[in-house]
Formats: C-alpha cells, structure tokens, sequence
C-alpha cells in the first residue's frame, strides 16, 4: 500500500461520517415531519454540504501524486476534512423524541458556528495548496475561495432570513460553477 493510500483511509472515514450525519438528519426528518417546521435554506446547506463532501473526496484523488509526505501535510488534509464534518454536524439538528423542530431557530441558533467554521476551512483550503506544494492555488481556484469567504463572512455577520435566503441559492450556483469549472474530470 503506498503512502496517500494508508493515509485516505482516514480521511474518508471522516467524509463518511459526513455524509452519514446528514442523511440521518433526513432520515429523522422524514421520520418526524409532522412535528418539523422546514426551512428550505437549512435543506439547502445540507445538500450543498453533500456536494462538498463529495468533490473534496474527488480533489483528494490528485494527493495519490505526492511523494514524501510529511506531518505537517497529512494535518493540513486532515484539518480540512474534520472542519468539513463539524459543518456537517451543525446544519441539521438532533431530533428530540416528541418535541417540535424548527430548522429555522436551528439554523440561526448554529449560524454563527456554522459559517465561522466555513471560513476556517477556506482558509485551510488555501493553506493547504502552500503547504502540499509551495504555492496558493491557481488564480480560478483561489478566485473562487475568495467569492465563498465573502459569502461565508457575511452568513456570519448577518442574520437577516431575507439575506440567508438570497445568499443561499447564490452558494449553490456558485459551488455548482466551481465544480463544473476546476473539478469536472478526475485529475
């Protein structure tokens, strides 16, 4: 087994996880949606959230290149994928037995969390290339990690529903352009 193989190992049980925490917030969703008040844009983040996760698993694949990896390096990818996890266990919530569930007042109750997070792993993300390689990423690529800290800033800052459910949509375009653009074939 070569180096990027044993250490993938770990980073895709944790995009697994990922992926597992939100489809069991749908399933429990489906489960109770006679005590749930939906909020389309926390349905939203969650579908984005899936899309992430799947083009970072498929960025990863360009890692299986590298040679000589170090700690530091290994941390950098593994910080990112655990920053993408925490996002994960923060758009839905835990679905109490008998109680109401308002995605609404969850959404804005982990907003801040959520978005600072976010922040945090772009700016990993963009570490990350540094770290791997020596330099930021390409000129696109760093282009559009920019547009998604301005919006992931001002999901931070904001709190106004009617700049959530505008910015929001705006996201998925965005993140639907960026894999379109720098991630439609396996590298």
């Amino acid at each position: 087994m070569d180096a990027f193989s044993y250490l993938s190992v770990l980073l895709s049980i944790i995009l697994g996880l990922a992926i597992t925490q939100i489809l069991q917030g749908y399933r429990s969703l489906l489960l109770a949606r006679g005590r749930v008040r939906f909020y389309w844009p926390s349905l939203l983040w969650s579908a984005l959230l899936l899309v992430m996760v799947a083009q970072l698993w498929w960025a990863s694949f360009g890692l299986a290149r590298h040679q000589g990896w170090t700690f530091p390096q290994f941390s950098i990818v593994l910080l990112q994928t655990v920053l993408l996890y925490m996002m994960a266990g923060l758009v839905l919530p835990d679905m109490p037995e008998r109680e109401p569930i308002d995605l609404r007042v969850h959404f804005y109750r982990e907003q801040r969390a959520f978005f600072a997070i976010f922040l945090v792993m772009l700016a990993v993300s963009v570490c990350k290339d540094w770290v791997m390689e020596g330099h930021l990423p390409g000129r696109d690529n760093l282009a559009f990690h920019a547009a998604f800290a301005l919006l992931a800033l001002g999901g931070l800052l904001i709190r106004k529903p009617r700049f959530h459910e505008v910015v929001t949509p705006l996201g998925a375009l965005g993140m639907a352009v960026y894999v379109a653009a720098l991630f439609a074939r396996l590298a």
